[in-house]
């Protein structure tokens, strides 16, 4: 009996622990090699393909949220489009820097001190300064409240609806505002700006002494950025934080990898830095920029009725290459969905655009247009038909002329 309640133990225990095993295994599976996007409980979040701009995961998108310093990016790229010289010196004034509340980042600019441009994108995009963003604002707008106006009327030629902001660097106001869908279209619309860009994605900034101030160094607030950092995610190549008691943590980061460009926005959400790199894991897995259809590539052939025998078969070419968003797990084959102009007729010339052709994928479609892939001449036929008609007529016109003379004839005789 004990011998047989050792080996039932022994059984219980291997079972036990084989599906121990694997739970935990599922437990801690890595998102990188999940089908399905990691889950995002509290705040909102947007990831999208910069150049398609297709969503890849969303969570209350277009829920308004206070944005905190993620409100910088707006600031800097008004002061890029605003100041043609970046080593133009700005003088900080008493507003700029002594209206900063208590517990809010600050570079510790004095009244007086004179700072470039350059200097001050710099405390603001990696440092988070705001009394440089205030600096910035009067330099650019004459005041800062000036400023603000430029900034909201920059959201309206941007489309940005649901966005609107009273001050230049995130102070916490009811009426100041944003969500994860704008400040993802935001971003991508200041990426287009290399100095941005740069500036925007280093991870340390070092600013020379001052005629009021000792050198500095800060590292960037964007720990995605820091090398050695446990947070570091060497995809990401520019961002910015945010955070107040009422916006929470804030990140607008964008990340690039095999030719795949994507932005992300955590809004109001703690764990914000562990969130984009599943988020930026889960879609560099999933998805890929790849041509659908190349540059010349045949889509469909015609026959252009009233064309020549020789050059009526016409070739129907894509005029561009089309790149696309596609999931990596998709291997469903595309259909083309040609729509033709409605007067193809002869004569045609090479390149000339006869129709349009779209590719529907994942929901968006991708539209080019179609081109001849040859010279089309207009059909001799006509003129031969009424060349032989003619020729008919006038043998007729002959004939009676004959009949008429030989009649004549026999009259006289």
């Amino acid at each position: 009996m004990k011998v047989k309640n050792v080996i039932k133990i022994r059984r219980l225990f291997i079972i036990l622990a084989f599906v121990f095993l694997i739970i935990f295994s599922n437990t801690y599976v890595n998102i990188s090699n999940a089908s399905d996007a990691p889950s995002v409980d509290t705040g909102s979040v947007y990831l999208m393909d910069s150049r398609t701009t297709k969503p890849l995961y969303s969570k209350d998108e277009n829920t308004r949220m206070y944005p905190a310093s993620t409100t910088k990016i707006m600031t800097a790229i008004l002061t890029l489009e605003n100041c043609s010289n970046l080593d133009d010196i700005a003088t900080a004034s008493y507003e700029a820097v002594e209206t900063i509340p208590e517990g809010y980042s600050i570079a510790d600019i004095q009244i007086g001190e004179q700072l470039t441009i350059r200097q001050l994108l710099e405390l603001l995009l990696v440092h988070s300064a705001n009394d440089a963003a205030n600096v910035l604002a009067e330099y650019i707008g004459g005041s800062i409240s000036s400023f603000v106006s430029m900034m909201n009327t920059k959201l309206d030629e941007l489309g940005l609806k649901n966005t609107h902001f009273t001050n230049a660097y995130g102070l916490h106001d009811e009426n100041h505002y944003s969500t994860a869908y704008d400040l993802a279209f935001l971003m991508k619309y200041c990426l287009e700006n290399d100095t941005f860009t740069k500036i925007s994605g280093q991870a340390s900034c070092a600013i020379p002494a001052t005629n009021m101030s000792e050198p500095r160094k800060y590292d960037s607030t964007n720990r995605l950025l820091i090398a050695g950092d446990e947070y570091y995610y060497q995809y990401v190549f520019s961002g910015k934080t945010g955070f107040t008691s009422q916006a929470k943590h804030c990140l607008v980061t964008a990340a690039y990898n095999n030719d795949l460009e994507l932005i992300c926005v955590v809004l109001g959400n703690d764990d914000r830095f562990n969130i984009t790199k599943s988020l930026y894991e889960y879609a560099f897995s999933n998805y890929a920029l790849k041509n659908v259809i190349n540059q010349n590539d045949v889509v469909t052939n015609i026959t252009v009725d009233n064309a020549s025998y020789d050059t009526k078969s016409l070739d129907l070419l894509i005029s561009e290459t089309i790149p696309a968003l596609v999931n990596v797990n998709d291997n469903s084959e595309l259909t083309p969905i040609i729509d033709l102009n409605s007067d193809i007729t002869a004569p045609i010339y090479k390149g000339d655009i006869l129709g349009e052709v779209t590719y529907q994928i994942n929901g968006v479609n991708y539209t080019t247009t179609l081109i001849a892939s040859h010279d089309v001449e207009k059909s001799n036929i006509v003129i031969y038909l009424y060349i032989g008609l003619f020729i008919i007529f006038l043998i007729f016109i002959i004939w009676i002329i004959i009949i008429k003379m030989k009649k004549n004839k026999s009259t006289q005789e």
